[in-house]
């Protein structure tokens, strides 16, 4: 389950079996989300108050091609 940032406490990785679209899963202590990368949008959240959710989002509007390229990357190599 590669790590490709940790921003403010907010850990984004992927699993090494994930599937498209592409995506990226986000944690931070016991909370979870994941975000469809294009658009980006939450399609799954655990715990994460709706404040919390939008910093998230925009760590990823931030970071997008990094995650996009490290996606590309990792899954283009399998």
């Amino acid at each position: 389950m590669p790590t490709i940032l940790i921003k403010d406490g907010y850990r984004f990785f992927f699993y090494s079996n994930d599937h498209l679209p592409e995506h990226i899963h986000v944690e931070k202590g016991d909370k979870t989300a994941k975000f469809i990368l294009e658009p980006i949008l939450p399609i799954k959240s655990s715990r994460f108050n709706s404040k919390e959710l939008r910093t998230i989002r925009t760590i990823i509007e931030r970071n997008s091609e990094l995650f996009k390229t490290k996606w590309n990357e990792h899954f283009d190599n399998k």
